[in-house]
């Protein structure tokens, strides 16, 4: 039962740059036979993974201004509509680390409040960057991402300098209580680790080793 339940917290993910349809197809169906929250692939491949998925309780969740944050928000904005359109279920936003490191905290909050109203309804987990922010400002991000209206907040992208650390995990937690949900991402490579981080506060775990933790 425990083993379940770890494996229904992840988000099996695969953002390489050299993804391919038949890697995709091979992600969704690993996640429908693991069961898997979602599947979390670049914007390119949302429909693809919503018709795979079609029917299954694997959701479709995509990326979001990603990886380094800095898009426009008219642009990230668009970026979410079209994924709605194509049949994501869930939204994984990157917030402008910048601006959140010059502590202009309403520009991010309404940088994230765009991406959820464009979301029409659907999930939006905000990927805040935590390595590269003090705790101080991984606390103002939550706020800001809960007050934009976000369903989640993420650690990290995977591809910055750190992944996911349960000190930070644990402090975002602490930050959100109830109000919000929790991913642990970066770095996640075995089902120790995702244990470790549920215990930590994580309600998902994102990973590119889901199929490797899933035969651990």
């Amino acid at each position: 039962m425990k083993r379940r339940s770890i494996l229904s917290k992840i988000d099996s993910t695969l953002l390489k740059q050299t993804a391919t349809g038949e890697q995709i197809c091979a992600l969704c169906e690993n996640a429908i036979n693991n069961g898997f929250a979602a599947v979390c692939v670049q914007p390119c491949y949302v429909s693809l993974c919503a018709k795979w998925l079609n029917g299954s309780s694997v959701r479709v969740a995509t990326v979001i201004g990603f990886p380094m944050g800095a898009n426009t928000t008219e642009v990230k904005a668009f970026e979410a509509q079209n994924a709605v359109k194509n049949g994501a279920d869930e939204l994984d936003m990157v917030i402008n680390i910048g601006l959140a490191m010059e502590g202009k905290w309403d520009l991010v909050k309404e940088d994230i409040a765009a991406v959820v109203r464009a979301s029409e309804g659907r999930c939006v987990k905000v990927i805040i960057e935590t390595c590269f922010l003090s705790d101080e400002q991984v606390v103002a991000a939550c706020n800001a991402a809960m007050e934009a209206g976000a369903q989640f907040v993420k650690t990290s992208t995977g591809m910055a300098q750190g992944g996911a650390t349960v000190h930070h995990v644990s402090l975002i937690k602490s930050t959100v209580g109830d109000r919000c949900l929790v991913k642990a991402a970066g770095g996640i490579r075995t089902f120790e680790d995702c244990e470790k981080f549920v215990e930590a506060g994580a309600d998902r775990i994102g990973t590119g080793s889901g199929a490797a933790i899933a035969e651990q």
